[in-house]
């Protein structure tokens, strides 16, 4: 079984390497992605969807075929950018208005970036599995969320 408590840290620092002199968001956001999703197993989705226009526009991921846009409030994505809170998802089927982008979706965890008091862009992540996020997940989540947020990766 792997030790969530273990990769999270060590992530963190590896994410902070990865964008140390880089500015380019998308390479960054990519590298991010794959990182995630390549070190934590119970990830089956996970990515970024950024504010543009007053949607949630789809950004940088690693997983199958993702919606492109998402109004505020609609879905568990929309839901957090509109309480600018991180939601998780325990089950997905049970989620009211949930956007299923895959049916092998099974629960969800979505937190804010927020940068200068305004949700800027969201992290997604899904897992195959029913009630795989917890409140490790959401620590070192909400960490990664505040690293973005003290970067220019979200400027307009």
């Amino acid at each position: 079984m792997v030790n969530k408590e273990e990769i999270y840290p060590e992530l963190i620092t590896y994410v902070t390497e990865l964008m140390q002199g880089n500015g380019y968001a998308p390479g960054v956001l990519c590298n991010i992605t794959a990182a995630l999703h390549d070190a934590l197993p119970h990830y089956f989705w996970v990515g970024f969807y950024v504010v543009r226009d007053g949607e949630l526009h789809l950004g940088p991921f690693q997983g199958p075929v993702a919606c492109y846009r998402i109004k505020k409030g609609r879905g568990v994505c929309g839901t957090a950018w509109a309480k600018a809170a991180t939601v998780v998802v325990p089950d997905v089927d049970q989620f009211p208005g949930h956007i299923a982008c895959s049916s092998l979706s099974r629960s969800e965890i979505v937190v804010p970036i927020i940068s200068d008091g305004e949700v800027v862009a969201i992290i997604d992540v899904d897992s195959r599995d029913l009630n795989a996020f917890d409140a490790t997940d959401q620590h070192y989540l909400e960490q990664l969320a505040c690293l973005l947020a003290s970067t220019t990766l979200f400027a307009t």
